[in-house]
């Protein structure tokens, strides 16, 4: 049963759709005001909200701008329901983000079409991204919906690249957005005595150089092919087009962004207070989900890639994965490694 939030200032027009969506099979969660509908979005999480443009507290549009910058509610379908249908007042709630715009009085059945429409699209969007290329050429036409939009990603190329290939280095100016379709590519940096940090290792399903796009910077960090791979060149225009019309995909940056920000600080702490040994552990560990994402059951890396995402020497990365070999906690065979006891190297004491 989906559950609709109804954000509206007037108690009988409020009751009134209440009781009409309660008789559809929703189920409803109501608000007053829009600093209430706020609350209620934030701790109920509904998969729709109707919401009141003119309201005490805070307006419909103030509403949708707060919601907007949330990950956990900028995805949720949004319809605007009020009495003033003036061209600029649409425009404005669609240029704020909302996916669609009812005047009162409604009709009831065109209520609950769009009501439907839009969960039933939610849905859609949400279920085809699989993490394949197909996935996401499926999830883009899906994103974008209108006709005039779709050619945007008929120009999105598909590159068989080999290990070791770069796919942009530091200091190049951005012109794409990378989506990995298979095997693995590892951003990295270079210090000025030339020793290299890796920050990431992208895997399949998974997209790379959307920051400096974001930020309409030269790169920061290089990428390159650690593992033949196949990626899918996105066009920035088609890139921003999602980002500025498309609720869902738009909120998947957002999460994406605040998931980038939390392994910083993280491996920021491990650098600072963790041993060679457990930031090599906490590597493997990292290494062996990405690897079992794309449903792998080994590690394939260089040592010195390996080293360069603990942020050590080689030698020393060679000697701790010797260490975990006699303890029975991995298998190594050449560059080749298998977790054995996964639960210890999680919990492996500092």
């Amino acid at each position: 049963m989906s559950k609709i939030l109804v954000i509206e200032d007037n108690a009988e027009v409020r009751e009134n759709l209440a009781e009409i969506l309660e008789l559809s099979d929703y189920e409803v969660v109501t608000a007053e005001n829009g600093k209430a509908g706020v609350e209620k979005a934030l701790i109920e999480k509904p998969d729709l909200i109707l919401c009141d443009v003119m309201m005490p507290e805070l307006d419909g549009f103030g509403v949708l701008r707060i919601l907007e910058k949330r990950a956990a509610t900028s995805q949720i379908p949004f319809i605007f329901l009020t009495a003033k249908a003036e061209k600029t007042d649409f425009r404005k709630g669609m240029n704020l983000g909302a996916d669609d715009y009812i005047t009162k009085p409604f009709d009831d059945v065109e209520l609950l079409d769009a009501i439907e429409m839009r969960l039933k699209k939610s849905e859609r969007i949400q279920q085809v991204f699989d993490g394949t290329n197909k996935g996401l050429s499926t999830f883009i036409n899906e994103a974008k919906g209108e006709e005039a939009l779709r050619a945007l990603s008929e120009s999105r190329e598909l590159r068989h690249f080999s290990k070791k290939d770069l796919l942009f280095k530091e200091g190049d100016y951005p012109r794409r957005l990378f989506f990995v379709a298979s095997g693995k590519v590892k951003a990295f940096r270079i210090n000025d005595a030339g020793k290299e940090y890796i920050s990431k290792v992208y895997s399949k399903g998974e997209f790379l150089g959307y920051s400096a796009l974001l930020k309409d910077t030269p790169y920061q960090e290089s990428a390159t092919v650690i593992e033949d791979a196949e990626i899918s060149f996105i066009p920035k225009e088609d890139f921003f087009t999602l980002l500025y019309n498309n609720r869902d995909f738009s909120a998947r940056f957002v999460k994406m962004l605040a998931n980038d920000v939390e392994e910083i600080e993280e491996k920021l702490l491990s650098l600072a207070y963790d041993s060679i040994r457990k930031r090599v552990a906490e590597a493997l560990v990292t290494l062996f989900n990405t690897a079992k994402n794309s449903k792998q059951e080994d590690i394939s890396i260089l040592r010195e890639d390996l080293a360069a995402m603990v942020g050590t020497a080689k030698e020393s990365v060679i000697r701790t994965l010797s260490d975990f070999k006699s303890e029975g906690l991995i298998n190594v065979k050449g560059s080749v490694i298998r977790i054995i006891n996964l639960s210890k190297l999680k919990n492996l004491p500092n």
